[in-house]
């Protein structure tokens, strides 16, 4: 199988740990001649990464693709069985998606003081603010996002709070696990996951060569 993406992206990291989790053999590579290339939007039209290709089977969107590996290889299951408990971990998945994600992608393009505009700066914090209050009220105090088991919530949560807990301090805000005690709680003990360590520390790695060279990898 084949992942298009890059280490730096959030949800590349987001289906890379439940491969790593299910054991996949994947090679990871970067859209052939960028996102945007005839070559690329032939495989993807909407130049999106990442781009699962499993044997002959385009699959896109991290959450559908996690979703896919799920049902094509159920050992390691990153989904528990009954459907209380699925709706949980999806709350988180899509939680993660509509609201926690796109005001730190806003963000992420307002880095230069020099550029940045203020009002879109304070709306997208308050928005993080919101979000952080709902995972506090949402996570259980203990284990992982949905409860005592590792599941899919964990794998969209931690590439984009690596993001949030080293993000904030550029535009002067408080840290995002400041007075949230169970989303601290979970961020240091999801850290512990051989599958979340391996893949934030390749996302880590394409971070500081972004922001040493400006190449995304």
């Amino acid at each position: 199988m084949k992942l298009y993406g890059m280490n730096l992206s959030n949800f590349v990291t987001k289906s890379k740990i439940a491969m790593y989790e299910k054991a996949l053999d994947v090679e990871l590579l970067p859209p052939p001649g960028g996102n945007k290339s005839p070559e690329y939007l032939a495989i993807n039209p909407l130049g999106k990464i990442p781009t699962l290709d499993a044997n002959g089977t385009i699959v896109a969107e991290s959450e559908v693709i996690n979703e896919y590996l799920e049902d094509k290889y159920p050992a390691n299951p990153l989904l528990p069985r009954s459907p209380e408990a699925r709706a949980k971990v999806r709350a988180f998945t899509r939680a993660h998606d509509l609201y926690f994600d796109p005001p730190l992608r806003a963000l992420l393009g307002q880095m230069n003081p020099a550029s940045r505009d203020a009002k879109v700066v304070t709306d997208k914090l308050a928005d993080l603010t919101k979000i952080a209050d709902v995972f506090e009220q949402m996570l259980p105090g203990d284990g992982y996002a949905a409860g005592a088991d590792f599941t899919l919530a964990d794998c969209a949560l931690a590439p984009t709070m690596l993001f949030a807990t080293n993000m904030l301090g550029a535009f002067g805000a408080k840290p995002i696990l400041e007075g949230r005690p169970k989303l601290a709680a979970w961020w240091n003990h999801v850290q512990q996951r051989p599958s979340v360590k391996k893949a934030l520390g390749e996302q880590m790695a394409a971070i500081a060569t972004f922001q040493k060279t400006g190449t995304p990898s």
